[in-house]
């Protein structure tokens, strides 16, 4: 069994190498454009210096969606003789782009891979954050929280997954990982209270995935058989809620003044309000993480074509971020990409 973990960001580029890999901050003892306004008792935040605003009642809110009934997993030993068990290859990479001094984003990758007769279902962890560049320390906020998240998530479901036994979960999946953002988010807060990251975490377990979301870095899907990219998360952002509303198009949002004004974020210290959700795979699929420094500049039809036609994941994550290069790359830029695959009989 091979265990791999890599938690990149804070340079100028990282594909995996160690010379690439960044150090990670000790955690703390202690757990302006047109457009309407957003609501006094929900604070926005820029990664701007100066855009923090104040925003009304919503513009639209949602109707509360009934909570999602999750059976606990078994990890036992049936799930452990599939004849067919899927292979993931994982790539990732990150730049600190064309103007930024020091890259604030942050990545993990955990992928866990079982070889022999009854190999263990697929386990891989896979988080983007992005910090706050208008707020000090934004680096540090993105790197602890995304470790954190990886410790809760190792912690409390990689245990029953080993197990030699009938390995089963306590909890469900989505509760442990609101409950990691959560530890995140007061962690963050605590150590670093004038600054906040945006979190994307990707978990496969078995023939699931399951996503938990703060912000707007983002999650896509991409199947061989329906080659759309699918957009797997919502933006908890400005120019996002004048969208669902209708006050501006997809095209005014791309160049809306504060585009870059985030209304959820990791670090904040309040009670934070999660996405999350769970959905069975595909035989074969691709997985994008990746931060707004490379969806924010790179067209998706490029996104798209850039996945499907790469070569392998790793290159594939390097051709997307020369692609945000290519585009001026005002942004951090990072990408985890992981292709999934049933292999054949």
């Amino acid at each position: 069994m091979g265990l791999i973990r890599r938690i990149f960001g804070s340079g100028t580029v990282s594909n995996g190498s160690p010379e690439n890999q960044a150090s990670v901050p000790a955690e703390p003892s202690s757990a302006n454009g047109a457009g309407p306004d957003l609501p006094a008792n929900e604070p926005i935040y820029s990664d701007r210096p100066g855009e923090e605003t104040l925003p009304p009642e919503p513009l639209i809110k949602p109707p509360a969606e009934p909570a999602e009934e999750i059976t606990p997993i078994s990890f036992g030993h049936a799930n452990r003789t599939r004849p067919q068990v899927p292979t993931m290859v994982v790539g990732f990479a990150s730049h600190v782009g064309m103007v930024r001094k020091r890259n604030q984003d942050a990545g993990l990758v955990i992928t866990s891979t079982t070889l022999g007769d009854s190999p263990l279902p697929p386990f891989g962890l896979y988080v983007v954050a992005d910090g706050m560049g208008g707020h000090s320390h934004g680096e540090m906020a993105s790197q602890l929280a995304a470790r954190i998240v990886a410790r809760q998530v190792v912690a409390h479901i990689y245990p029953p997954h080993l197990a030699l036994g009938d390995g089963e979960l306590t909890d469900p999946v989505q509760d442990i990982l609101r409950e990691a953002l959560q530890r995140a988010n007061w962690q963050v807060h605590n150590a670093v209270s004038d600054s906040g990251t945006t979190l994307t975490c990707a978990l496969v377990l078995g023939s699931r995935l399951y996503i938990a979301h703060v912000g707007d870095s983002r999650a896509y899907m991409l199947r061989p058989d329906e080659p759309i990219l699918e957009l797997l998360t919502h933006d908890h952002s400005f120019v996002q809620r004048l969208q669902d509303s209708g006050n501006i198009t997809p095209e005014e949002a791309a160049a809306h003044p504060q585009r870059n004004v985030l209304d959820r974020a990791v670090g904040q210290g309040q009670q934070l309000d999660v996405d999350t959700f769970s959905r069975s795979l595909p035989t074969s699929c691709w997985i994008l993480l990746c931060s707004d420094g490379l969806w924010g500049v790179v067209p998706t039809e490029t996104l798209q074509g850039t996945v499907l036609t790469a070569d392998s994941p790793q290159a594939g994550c390097q051709r997307l971020i020369d692609a945000a290069l290519r585009a001026g790359a005002p942004d951090n830029v990072t990408a985890i990409l992981v292709h999934l695959q049933v292999p054949a009989p």
